[in-house]
């Protein structure tokens, strides 16, 4: 027999709320998370923006880039994708999901996009931004338009340059830094990564 028993105190009480899932940034590591970015961007460009699939999907997915996702909980609500160049580092496919966009959400993600490439020594980080959108960009990218370079125009939207100066920390990654800081996972690099307790076994140099 199956009955349910509510406590006197329990039944009058008022539900307590749950708090409110955080966001976090991290760097997509695995396929999983790559599926991730993929999911938020068709859901943001394809979906609400129409931009046909094989300009979205350039080719630069994975030509020295790094992409970031925002998390709500568990729950994907944002990428954006950072590629690297000898002298500058370029953002690009900043994406959050509607229901989700907010000041909160938009900070999270680009802070974290400048503190890697601060951490990664870069000192200008260039945008792409879409005329419509230069009040965003100007108070989250803390950038400014290039006024010697003439605006253009690709997939439909009108566009100019922005970049933006960056100042890196006295401990970023340079050709000098510790070889075993240098395997570790982007944008942990100040934390140990899996390979670093593998450097307390001796070396026995193992050939197949």
């Amino acid at each position: 027999m199956n009955a349910i028993v509510r406590h006197h105190a329990l039944a009058n009480a008022t539900p307590s709320r749950a708090p409110e899932p955080h966001f976090t940034v991290t760097v997509a590591s695995t396929l999983d998370d790559l599926m991730q970015v993929m999911a938020v961007r068709n859901l943001v460009y394809v979906g609400e923006q129409e931009c046909p699939y094989g300009e979205e999907f350039d080719g630069n997915d994975f030509a020295g880039a790094t992409h970031l996702i925002l998390r709500k909980g568990k729950e994907p609500v944002g990428t954006l994708r950072l590629r690297w160049f000898a002298d500058f580092c370029k953002l690009e496919r900043v994406a959050i999901r509607n229901e989700h966009r907010g000041a909160k959400a938009t900070f999270a993600l680009v802070r974290e996009a400048f503190r890697i490439a601060e951490c990664k020594g870069y000192r200008k980080m260039l945008g792409h931004a879409q005329v419509r959108l230069l009040p965003f960009w100007g108070r989250y990218f803390r950038g400014l338009p290039r006024t010697d370079r003439p605006g253009f125009v690709f997939s439909d939207h009108d566009y100019v340059e922005i970049v933006a100066e960056m100042t890196p920390p006295e401990d970023a990654i340079t050709l000098d830094s510790d070889p075993i800081m240098l395997l570790r996972p982007e944008g942990a690099w100040h934390k140990p990564g899996v390979l670093d307790a593998s450097t307390h076994r001796p070396a026995t140099n193992p050939v197949g």
